[in-house]
């Protein structure tokens, strides 16, 4: 069924997300997870400060109430507190994290059609899924590209790397073949 499809293709979404920006994030030097660009610019530890506060605002209670909790005070995920560290925020990576996947796993295609709430404003679960999808998807393209900037020329590519193409897609024809041919 298309829906399940949709549900199990998400899933994989979102984790292929958490897992690019956790590895992106594992070759930046503490110090580097709090520096900023420039005045405007956010840095990893704030992005990811941001990031938790969102999921777990959108997926606690997902079906029954607003995605904007009364208690989500979105501004102050912008400020980095004298007590805040790195490891207190990739705690709250991975509990935003898992208020998402505990919210998602479970669902069924039925679920796809009923309607939430995020800020008063109604969206179908599917909207309300795309729209997370869309918002990580954004601030983890910030962390993979902060990530790069700071690691420099220490950088150990997230995907196929600069002048590697041609190679890449000539060992996966091969694999490819050599699939067919088993």
């Amino acid at each position: 069924m298309p829906s399940e499809h949709y549900l199990e293709d998400t899933l994989s979404q979102f984790r292929k997300c958490k897992d690019l920006a956790e590895k992106a994030m594992a070759q930046v030097a503490d110090e580097h997870f709090f520096s900023v660009l420039d005045d405007e610019s956010n840095s990893i530890s704030i992005i990811v400060k941001h990031m938790a506060g969102n999921m777990r605002s959108r997926w606690t209670d997902f079906l029954t109430s607003d995605g904007e909790k009364p208690d989500r005070h979105r501004d102050s995920e912008f400020v980095i507190e004298t007590e805040d560290t790195r490891a207190g925020f990739m705690q709250r990576w991975e509990a935003g994290w898992r208020c998402l996947f505990e919210a998602l796993e479970p669902l069924k295609a039925a679920d796809l059609s009923r309607t939430v709430l995020i800020r008063s404003e109604p969206h179908s679960v599917i909207q309300a899924i795309n729209r997370q999808l869309t918002h990580n998807a954004y601030h983890v393209g910030q962390i993979v590209f902060l990530g790069k900037h700071f690691a420099g020329s220490g950088w150990k590519s997230l995907s196929i790397p600069k002048g590697k193409s041609e190679k890449f897609n000539i060992m996966k024809m091969k694999e490819v073949k050599s699939h067919k041919d088993s």
